[in-house]
């Protein structure tokens, strides 16, 4: 075992593994915008926004939380107006009705603008907020909560140092040293106490999935399996809970709830299906405490692996790799060593990639539930030694070259893709 590894893991999902109140592309619009204001010390007249185009198709269509709105311009108001400089993604925790209220007020002057950046960045948001002849501008680049520079009145208060060890690499130098088994042979014997923060994924995905069972949000997906198993439509069972708890939670998620998401490398999303149908899982096997944290870290630390490979935003759905991780920890939970991962991986990968990231918006929670039932489809099957081989389509006989060539994919012929859904989406 490569234990020298296992520090550097804990801190990975440490950071990649964090509360987030809402859809973390208009929430990172929200935090520059806080953060402006906290600087300029005066409220804000006027706000001008500019995006990268991933952040503006991951933005446009996505509710706000506590605002029953959506889109970035009603973010960066709320964020400028009433948002918590200090709080990283849960920037927009302490809003008001009446915060919300002053906020559309400025929308409806026309006084906030957002546009979209010439940038190369995948993810970049620079907010200026105005009062008289005063302002600042704030950017955040390469994650969502990196502030790379504070400017006030055209003179510079913050410039991030370019070696800075915080800044988001394009992959994690931990992960170029290990592979699929060293994460999970980590999951399976790091000291508990080491590794038992990730409790608290299964603690705030669950309380949303219940708000989203409520069955006031969204596309009310996980709701609608609820109705129709009590219609008798649908049977109970391990498969419909999976589907019906996991969506519920995006439901939530994606229509504005007032309760944080524990997210997975950068995204609420990718956090819910990491988390919520190895919850199910491990509820349905009746697994203790330690059983259970150890399969939420083997799947969440999978997904941050996974995702390592590929670009932050894309225009591969991000729920898919999550559902990745989750098909570690739910196949271990099962009875399943690490060939039987390594195989169900590589299904799913022969089988849901290719959905398309179209923004982030209410629907996010079919591609969830849709993930989701690969991920338990691939599972099943792997127990019984069935897989897709190595000589179908780009999964290979490996489960870190099917990854590789996955994320090859998403990091190269579907940039075209993200341009041409950008395109699509903003002349509608």
């Amino acid at each position: 075992m490569k234990k020298h590894l296992w520090n550097g893991f804990v801190e990975t999902v440490q950071r990649e593994v964090v509360p987030a109140l809402g859809c973390t592309e208009p929430v990172s619009v929200a935090l520059a915008a806080a953060v402006a204001t906290r600087e300029l010390n005066l409220a804000p007249t006027k706000i001008d926004a500019y995006v990268s185009p991933n952040l503006m198709k991951n933005g446009m269509g996505v509710g706000v939380p506590g605002t029953g709105m959506v889109g970035l311009p009603i973010a960066a108001a709320v964020g400028a107006l009433a948002g918590d400089a200090d709080a990283g993604l849960e920037v927009l925790r302490n809003i008001t009705s009446q915060d919300v209220a002053s906020a559309k007020a400025m929308l409806d002057t026309g006084v906030v603008s957002v546009g979209v950046a010439d940038v190369s960045n995948i993810l970049f948001a620079k907010v200026t907020v105005t009062s008289g002849d005063d302002s600042v501008t704030v950017i955040i680049a390469d994650s969502h909560t990196r502030i790379v520079s504070i400017e006030k009145n055209g003179q510079p208060l913050f410039i991030a140092d370019q070696a800075d060890s915080s800044q988001v690499p394009a992959r994690e130098n931990i992960f170029e040293q290990a592979t699929a088994q060293d994460i999970f042979e980590f999951a399976l014997n790091a000291p508990l106490e080491d590794i038992d923060f990730i409790s608290q994924a299964y603690s705030l995905n669950d309380e949303l999935s219940k708000e989203g069972l409520t069955g006031k949000y969204g596309l009310q997906i996980g709701a609608t399996f609820q109705r129709n198993v009590d219609r008798g439509l649908l049977s109970g069972g391990l498969l419909t809970d999976i589907l019906r708890r996991t969506s519920a939670a995006s439901d939530a998620r994606m229509d504005g709830a007032m309760k944080p998401a524990m997210s997975n490398s950068g995204s609420g999303n990718q956090g819910i299906a990491a988390t919520m149908p190895v919850v199910v899982v491990a509820e349905h096997v009746k697994a203790d405490h330690e059983t259970t944290v150890r399969a939420l870290m083997m799947s969440h630390l999978m997904a941050i692996y996974i995702k390592s490979y590929q670009n932050k935003l894309s225009a591969l759905c991000g729920a898919t790799t999550a559902s990745m991780g989750a098909v570690a920890g739910m196949t271990w939970l099962l009875g399943g060593q690490f060939r039987h991962i390594s195989n169900a991986i590589c299904s799913m990968i022969g089988d849901i990639t290719g959905i398309i990231c179209d923004g982030a918006k209410t629907s996010c929670a079919m591609k969830v539930s849709s993930s989701a039932s690969a991920a338990i489809k691939a599972a099943l099957m792997a127990l019984d030694g069935i897989r897709v081989t190595g000589n179908e389509g780009i999964v290979a006989d490996d489960v870190d070259a099917s990854i590789r060539n996955m994320s090859a994919l998403a990091n190269g012929a579907m940039t075209q893709t993200d341009v041409q859904i950008l395109e699509i989406m903003v002349h509608k």
